[in-house]
């Protein structure tokens, strides 16, 4: 799998490099460097047109879904701007919480342009995955015998957290940490936490269903299950289920015979109805008491969240996330969830600037999963990065989604070029 152009060896690269760049505490400073070069890259070949190098070209006009995300987060800082405006945050917090944007709700729009304008390759990206599987598979071994030899949490914290982030965890190299309810040890892999690399994981083996080797696919598909598990994460579970089967269940929605067997099983849920919820109510409460602490931490977080919002700050929200007291375990209000944290920090205004484009882009893929099998990669990407919404905030961790992020202006691109 050899990069054809610039823009195919930077991608590449990056990707198989992860692990080295974690090694140093630099992942959090590759992703939005990334981001913008490859937006230049992008801006400019659009610009020269056919005085663009030959292997650099634009594919294509910029897709309208991608010009709806750049809207989306253009209109999340102005929304960031009046809040700190209206709570009179400062000019040195509010160039600092713009750098941040750039950082974090910019790479939303960004690499969606990279994909769809630059000539990069699905099966790259599918070939990077898989070759991150294969680095994280050698070094599981290390990693998981870490605890019980005496090795420590947290090897050390890189000097690149000078430039600045939302913690020092996300320039620091761990093996393993410990989980404060039970003191049993729970693996990150190369994420700032487990919860987000269990996600990370199940993008993995999302883009390594694709991969047309066998021996790279089963790397990619072993290393993303690993993580799921050895992170201990419930969404990281239900994300290997909802994801990988979700999408290829959407051909049934084209198919006369599944709309009889479901109207089927429609009409018998007036027999079977309240038995079934009663299952459904116990799976919810064993899947919230399989971490208690944690479920009432995030369910008070956006309790509070809300209730803020609601009686403070409607339309631009707070400008920032507030400290937390000890009944939060002092996690900071407007973190831990995307929608409660945009309603906190952005208002309403930054709320509907993420779900305007997210429902459109979803409807999209959805749509074309149904027809087409290149839509079910998109689509299983699309529901992880719902999923992690609804658990973490999406703007601090686009620096390590962008595979996914690039693949999804990639199938943009294909759609494009099919129509015409």
């Amino acid at each position: 799998m050899t990069p054809q152009n610039p823009a195919e060896r930077m991608v590449y690269k990056a990707m198989v490099y992860t692990w080295p760049f974690y090694a140093i505490g630099a992942l959090y400073v590759v992703g939005p460097v990334l981001a913008w070069v490859l937006g230049g890259m992008a801006a400019l070949a659009l610009y020269l047109g056919p005085a663009m190098r030959d292997d650099l070209r634009a594919t294509g006009s910029v897709p309208p879904l991608v010009w709806c995300w750049f809207i989306g987060m253009s209109v999340m800082l102005v929304a960031l701007w009046a809040g700190h405006l209206d709570w009179g945050l400062g000019l040195k917090q509010t160039i600092k919480s713009s750098i941040g944007w750039a950082k974090g709700w910019a790479l939303l729009a960004l690499f969606p342009l990279v994909g769809a304008v630059l000539p990069i390759r699905r099966s790259l990206l599918v070939r990077g995955q898989c070759v991150i599987g294969a680095w994280t598979l050698a070094l599981a071994p290390l990693l998981l015998i870490a605890p019980y030899i005496g090795l420590p949490e947290r090897i050390f914290t890189s000097p690149l957290k000078a430039v600045g982030g939302p913690g020092p965890e996300y320039f620091s190299v761990f093996l393993f940490t410990y989980d404060p309810a039970s003191w049993t040890p729970r693996w990150q892999f190369y994420a700032p936490w487990s919860p987000f690399a269990a996600l990370l994981g199940v993008v993995m083996v999302l883009f390594a269903l694709e991969e047309k080797d066998r021996k790279w696919m089963l790397a990619g598909v072993g290393a993303g299950i690993l993580m799921i598990l050895a992170s201990k994460s419930r969404m990281g579970l239900v994300g290997l289920v909802a994801c990988t089967i979700g999408p290829r269940m959407m051909p049934l929605l084209l198919k006369g015979w599944a709309w009889h067997v479901t109207a089927t099983l429609t009409a018998s849920l007036a027999v079977l109805g309240a038995a079934l919820a009663a299952m459904a109510k116990d799976a919810v409460s064993t899947f919230k008491g399989a971490r208690a602490d944690s479920t009432r931490v995030r369910e008070t977080l956006q309790r509070i969240a809300y209730e803020r919002w609601q009686n403070e700050a409607v339309w631009f929200g707070h400008g920032t996330i507030h400290p937390g007291s000890h009944a939060v375990e002092y996690m900071p209000i407007g973190s831990h969830h995307t929608w409660f944290g945009l309603l906190f920090v952005k208002g309403l205004t930054g709320f509907a600037a993420l779900l305007v484009p997210m429902i459109w882009h979803t409807g999209f893929v959805m749509l074309d999963a149904a027809r087409h099998p290149r839509g079910r990669l998109p689509m299983g990407i699309l529901m992880t990065i719902v999923l992690l919404s609804f658990g973490e905030n999406l703007e601090i961790e686009a620096y390590m989604l962008w595979p996914g992020l690039i693949l999804l202006g990639v199938h943009l691109r294909e759609v494009a070029q099919d129509k015409v």
